[in-house]
């Protein structure tokens, strides 16, 4: 079968790093291609080649087996060519329509006026085909992040796609959303279109990828068929090396110091009595279905959402915390599942995101900023961590998610906070990266940081947990020890609607 994509030799730079070095890929109509690679390995900017958003350096890039020149994302949708962006690139105060088909709505007669009821009836026909219950008229920003992914998916089928590219579509979905994708990508595939899958979740791969391409370093490693390859070997081509990471020990801290303790937690009707703590050198794993509340609680605790009620304890003593910048006086850290929006600077340079929550230490005579100082100490953080970067000059938007959220972990490292809360940690993160990041989280605890992981990946919470807290409705359904929890305990408390006590 002819490919319809065919990517040979194709070098593309930024800032002097070299993202892509001779990359090559092909793609078939009618079929799921998986592109895989840690963090920085290039599949990313390879796909925005392909859809115009970058323009290559060099190499061959053709459709249909003729080179082509994509010379915009307009220019590649006019081609057949679509991409979702790992990170949402939708407009918040327009409505679901508007947003499908910006730059694309049908008009009235003399084309002066914008035809809102074709406009709604063309979305509500993409919904159905999707299975999907939205009213076109909502505001997105009134949307979960769940159904704003959707509504990306809903505008790529909006156009008469070809090639369909997917960078890490089901970080932000329930089973149930992830099962209602599945079934749009393989109505897509019966009727020729070829889908570009990026992700990390194995486990996703071999249910929908016939092929796999893997790269590394921004180099082509090598193509293989999904079904016929195990996953160690998949993984073993990602990282070029063994992971040593083993499983969680759990050592028992059940009686270390309380550092942090929350009591009669309520937040609107996303957090209904909650009480935990927390103890020096654990880590405590919230687990839940999506909108069961983990997030809204770690929030409210953190001061990031004023309390409907309860009490919170620092070390034995009642504190007030209104404010994210009162909770950091305190020592609490949050790290948030949208690094990008809430976690960094993006137009700051590696150093200035590092030191930015403790830019008081870099104040000469109260006013003067010690820039050595800062990037001294942004090179100390990036090479304890790892990071690629090359200097601490780079701004961050260029750095892939892996690095960036490297950049945060690095933020409250500096800090020294006692009590940190890491939502969704590995989000978009691949499995070398995360193995670096589970070996940098259960070292902190060994230090005696007192420690929150809030995931959606059950095994990430039963591989880093000293105990499991399960949410479910707004309210903590049950505790486990890290030695007792497993997937089926979890879900259970995950979809049981009466409290039970967890200290």
């Amino acid at each position: 079968m002819q490919s319809i994509v065919t990517i040979r030799n194709l070098n593309k730079s930024f800032a002097g790093v070299r993202a892509l070095d001779h990359a090559q890929f092909d793609l078939r109509p009618g079929e799921v291609h998986a592109l895989m690679g840690e963090n920085g390995a290039g599949k990313s900017t390879l796909m925005k080649v392909l859809a115009g958003v970058y323009r290559k350096d060099s190499g061959d890039l053709m459709l249909d087996g003729r080179s082509v020149d994509i010379a915009s994302p307009r220019a590649a949708q006019a081609l057949g060519i679509v991409i979702i962006h790992q990170e949402l690139n939708l407009m918040n105060h327009l409505s679901v329509a508007q947003n499908i088909f910006i730059g694309r709505e049908p008009r009235r007669r003399l084309g002066l006026f914008i035809h809102e009821e074709a406009m709604c009836a063309a979305a509500h026909c993409i919904f159905e085909r999707m299975n999907l219950r939205l009213d076109p008229r909502t505001p997105v920003g009134e949307l979960t992040v769940a159904k704003q992914q959707m509504v990306e998916i809903a505008k790529a089928l909006s156009f008469d796609t070809r090639v369909l590219i997917m960078d890490e579509p089901t970080a932000a979905l329930n089973n149930e959303e992830v099962a209602d994708l599945f079934r749009i990508i393989g109505q897509l595939k019966s009727q020729g279109v070829a889908i570009v899958y990026i992700s990390h979740k194995m486990d996703e791969l071999k249910r929908i990828a016939d092929r796999v391409t893997v790269m590394r370093d921004g180099q082509y490693i090598a193509t293989v068929s999904m079904a016929d390859t195990p996953v160690d070997q998949v993984i073993a081509m990602m990282v070029g090396r063994q992971l040593s990471d083993t499983g969680n020990d759990f050592p028992d801290t059940s009686h270390n110091e309380i550092v942090l303790e929350a009591k009669g937690i309520r937040r609107g009707s996303m957090v209904r009595d909650a009480s935990f703590v927390l103890r020096r050198g654990e880590i405590l794993g919230f687990a839940g279905l999506m909108g069961a509340g983990r997030t809204e609680l770690a929030r409210a605790v953190f001061g990031a959402d004023a309390l409907d009620a309860g009490e919170v304890f620092l070390h034995g003593k009642k504190v007030s915390i209104r404010s994210p910048e009162e909770a950091v006086a305190h020592g609490i850290g949050y790290l948030s599942e949208d690094r990008k929006q809430l976690g960094l600077a993006t137009g700051m340079d590696v150093d200035g995101n590092i030191a930015l929550p403790s830019m008081k230490k870099f104040l000469s005579m109260g006013f003067f900023i010690d820039q050595a100082a800062i990037e001294a100490t942004g090179q100390r953080y990036v090479k304890q961590l790892a990071i690629k970067t090359p200097s601490g000059h780079q701004l961050v938007r260029f750095l892939s998610g892996g690095n960036q959220q490297k950049i945060v972990i690095a933020k409250w490292l500096l800090r020294d906070c006692s009590v940190l809360f890491f939502d969704e940690p590995t989000r978009g993160i691949d499995v070398g990266a995360k193995a670096e990041i589970y070996r940098l989280l259960k070292a902190l605890a060994e230090q005696g940081k007192a420690i929150v992981i809030i995931s959606s990946e059950l095994p990430e919470i039963l591989r880093l947990s000293h105990r499991v807290l399960v949410m479910c409705e707004g309210r903590i359904t049950g505790e486990l020890s890290g030695r007792e929890a497993t997937q089926e305990k979890i879900m259970q408390l995950a979809t049981q609607r009466e409290t039970a006590t967890a200290h």
